[in-house]
């Protein structure tokens, strides 16, 4: 991964921009030489968005079952048939 100035940002935002486009390849901004952001291209960020919203739906799937909040098949199938109608 690369790293930028924040001013290399401000003054070759356009090229930047162009290159994580074809790259794929994250550039890490720093500021005062401490790091301030990630740029990402956008199909990137969406895909990590998407990832991100899965493995908080398996981690709260987790943490009912280890707090005994399942239901039986037949349970869960009958509310099932409220929502397939």
């Amino acid at each position: 991964m690369r790293t930028e100035l924040v001013t290399s940002l401000k003054r070759q935002a356009t090229r930047l921009l162009s290159e994580i486009k074809d790259s794929k390849e994250p550039i890490l901004i720093t500021q005062h030489g401490v790091p301030s952001a990630y740029l990402v291209d956008v199909e990137t960020y969406e895909a990590l968005q998407r990832r991100m919203s899965l493995l908080e739906g398996i981690a709260r799937g987790e943490k009912a079952v280890e707090e005994g909040r399942t239901l039986s098949h037949a349970h869960a199938k009958k509310r099932m048939a409220r929502w397939l109608k």
